[in-house]
This record gives structure tokens, sequence and C-alpha cells, in this order.
């Protein structure tokens, strides 16, 4: 594809990533980078951590600045949303109805923040944390307020809850399962992440939802819960999880399902048109069916695995352990795998340090590993899983650290 034209959708990390490395790879074709952000091409991990504490700004977690994508020749097309794909001409087409040739085409468009029913956006202090802007509106918003209620105890909705603790805010959050951050984590790791944030002045309900957003004058005042629980609140910030941006594939024509199917090699079946990082659903030997990890670094290892194969023509199927890691407070946590249908786990270390790691297991089978400031741990369970070796539980359990008790269970269904 030395003097073709590819076109990504999407300036997120994915579709940022990609265009980079096509460049790096030698790629000499036209790229295209357009996505209806208005901003440069931004990191957001730091968007619930850093950039809302005031650590950062926005220079700081901008990838490039402007002159980097002249000098590499990318154009890069900002503040404009493509509406439609015209698959039999290759053709894409944006809100403006402006036209845009392609010989392949990238989709990195990514998700959105999951909607509360019944509760439209219509108060003031009634907040969503996905994107630039977002972040912007909720720093200004976070330094006006006292009382704030995180709707979503996973991942996102903690970092959030760690930020707004440290400035002495009064922070709920409000989960409907028993546990937090969901199926992503063990038992154990939930527990010691609940335990770290209570101790920061984090309060929890467990097992419950937002019922009504009270408000006066059109600014949130508060919250009742579905168990009638009433909380005092300036500030909601909806964390609630994402879906998946399908709708430009389904327009077009391509399978959706939980995310745009694609094959192995990150294909639809459109073999024009690859599809990559939040907004794809692939089939993976770490996971039972087809998966959609939602993390950076798969987007990244998403990106430049498409760009290898439209540099070199070679379709190759994507295999990288997936892997995930969220800051809160100041306690770090790695993923390495995918815990789908963990049956038994096997815990080392010291759970009241918070500092161990829970060996899931799937028949017998070592499928994911889960480290609490255990950096060590960690890339050794990424090796173990990319290479495939045959772990049992017996052998997971007996080299930890003498005088450190070992905890083996079995999962409970569902």
């Amino acid at each position: 594809m030395s003097n073709k034209e590819v076109v990504i959708v999407g300036t997120g990390q994915a579709g940022y990533q990609v265009a980079v490395s096509l460049r790096s790879l030698g790629f000499q074709g036209h790229v295209r980078l357009v996505g209806d952000d208005p901003h440069l091409p931004y990191q957001r991990p730091p968007l619930s951590k850093a950039f809302l504490a005031g650590a950062c700004d926005k220079a700081k977690i901008t990838f490039q600045n402007e002159s980097f994508y002249l000098k590499h020749d990318i154009e890069l097309i900002r503040g404009r949303k493509i509406v439609s794909i015209d698959r039999p001409t290759r053709t894409v087409v944006t809100e403006d109805l402006a036209r845009m040739q392609y010989d392949h085409l990238v989709l990195a468009v990514g998700a959105r923040p999951r909607p509360m029913p019944r509760h439209p956006f219509i108060s003031a202090g009634l907040h969503e944390l996905r994107s630039l802007s977002d972040a912007e509106t909720l720093r200004a918003a976070l330094d006006e307020s006292r009382h704030v209620v995180i709707v979503g105890g996973g991942f996102l909705g903690l970092e959030f809850a760690a930020v707004a603790a440290a400035e002495g805010k009064a922070v709920t959050v409000i989960e409907t399962s028993v546990q937090l951050m969901g199926r992503a984590v063990s038992a154990q790791v939930a527990a010691a992440f609940r335990k770290h944030h209570e101790e920061r002045g984090v309060s929890f309900l467990l097992g419950d939802s937002v019922n009504v957003i009270l408000n006066s004058d059109s600014h949130v005042t508060g919250i009742r819960t579905e168990q009638g629980r009433l909380l005092d609140a300036d500030l909601v910030v909806v964390c609630a999880g994402v879906v998946p941006n399908v709708d430009l594939a389904e327009k077009a024509g391509l399978k959706v399902d939980n995310g745009i199917v694609v094959d192995a090699c990150l294909r639809t079946a459109d073999t024009a048109i690859s599809a990559l990082g939040d907004c794809a659903s692939f089939p993976s030997r770490f996971s039972i069916g087809r998966c959609r990890p939602e993390s950076i670094q798969n987007a990244m290892d998403q990106a430049r695995h498409v760009a290898q194969r439209l540099v070199s023509g070679v379709e190759s199927v994507f295999d990288v352990v997936p892997w995930f890691w969220s800051d809160q407070a100041g306690l770090k946590l790695q993923i390495a795998g995918l815990n789908h249908g963990v049956d038994h786990t096997i815990v080392c270390g010291d759970v009241e340090a918070r500092r161990f790691s829970v060996y899931g297991f799937r028949q017998n089978r070592l499928v994911t590993v889960e480290s609490v400031a255990s950096p060590a741990d960690h890339l050794a369970g990424r090796r173990l899983l990319a290479t495939g070796t045959a772990v049992t539980p017996l052998e997971v359990g007996t080299p930890c650290d003498a005088g450190v008790p070992v905890e083996s269970f079995h999962a409970k269904p569902g």
C-alpha cells in the first residue's frame, strides 16, 4: 500500500497511534486522521487523575503540537464528524458533506459514556467524564463543590473519587453491584481498594442505584437512591461504563455485536475496513468468545498491529496479552489477562499491607493475574500468559514468601 490513501476515523489514542505507526514503518501514502474532537490528539488516562488534580495542564497531555503532523505529512482534521461510509465507492462523508476517498479505512471511533436511564443531562452540576472538554468543565465544577456523588464504582469512578477526596470533598460512590470494579477484578482486590478509599474518606453505597436526581433552579442539590437514601450533592459525576460507537459501521452494513465485529487480524467483513480499540470486538485465545477490552494499552497494541499489516501486507493474527492498570490514591492495580470464566483463585502476598497478587484459573489454566503494588508479579504474569506456559494453582501457591499466608478458594458461579 505504499502509494495508497488511508483514512483513520477517530483522533483518540488508537487513531493517533495508527497514523504515527504508519509513518514510522515507512508508509509513503496519504494519511488522513479525522475526528470530531476539536483538540489536538491527547492522552486520556490523566483526565481522571493528574489533570483533574491540577498536576498537569492541557499541554502536558497533548501528544504532539501542530507542527509534528505537518512534518510527518499526516493530515489532521479536527472538529469534523464522519457521518457515513459509502463502501462501493470507498468514500467517507463528513457532516458538512465533504467526501474523502480511501483505499483503506480504519475505524478507531472509541466509545461514549453509558447514559443514565431517566436522567438526561439537563441540570447544572451533572457531569460525565470522557473527553478533555468534559475534564476541563469538571475541573472547574470540582473547585466550587462540597458534596460529590459518583454514579459507578468502576476504574474511572474510583480514580475520580480519589481526586475529589484528596481535595477535601465529601465523596459518595453509588454502585449497583455489591462489589467495586464489577466483574473486572476479584473479590479480594475489590475489598482492598474499598478499604483503601474508605480510609481516605470515601463512602460507598453498594447494591443501590439512583432513583431521582434532586435539583433546585436547574442545579443538582441531591440524590435519592432506589433504596430510599437521601444524599446531599452539588456535583454528580456519571461513571457508569461506556457504549462502543458502532453507529457509523452499522449504518454502512458492517456487523456489530458489542462493538464492530472484526476477525483475528482486526479486519471487518469488508477487507478495505479495519476497526480497533474500544469500538472493536475481536476473537482472542485469552477470552471465552469475542472480547472488547477497554484499555489504552489494547488500543495502542492494536493500532501498531493494523499499521504493520497495512505496510507489510502480511495478514497476521493479533495475539497480544490484554493488560490494564489503574492508579487510585497512590495504590496501583495492574491486570494481565481476562478473568472470563475464572473458577479458582490463589492469593499470594500480604493482603493487609495491600501488596499482593490474585492468580485466576479457568479449568486449572492460568488466565489472569491481578497485582496490587506488585509490579514484578504483573510482568511475570504477562510472560506466562503470552507463552501459554501451563501453571497449576499449586505451582503458583508454592513459591510465595515464607510466612505470608496463601488463600485458595473456588470462585462462586456467576
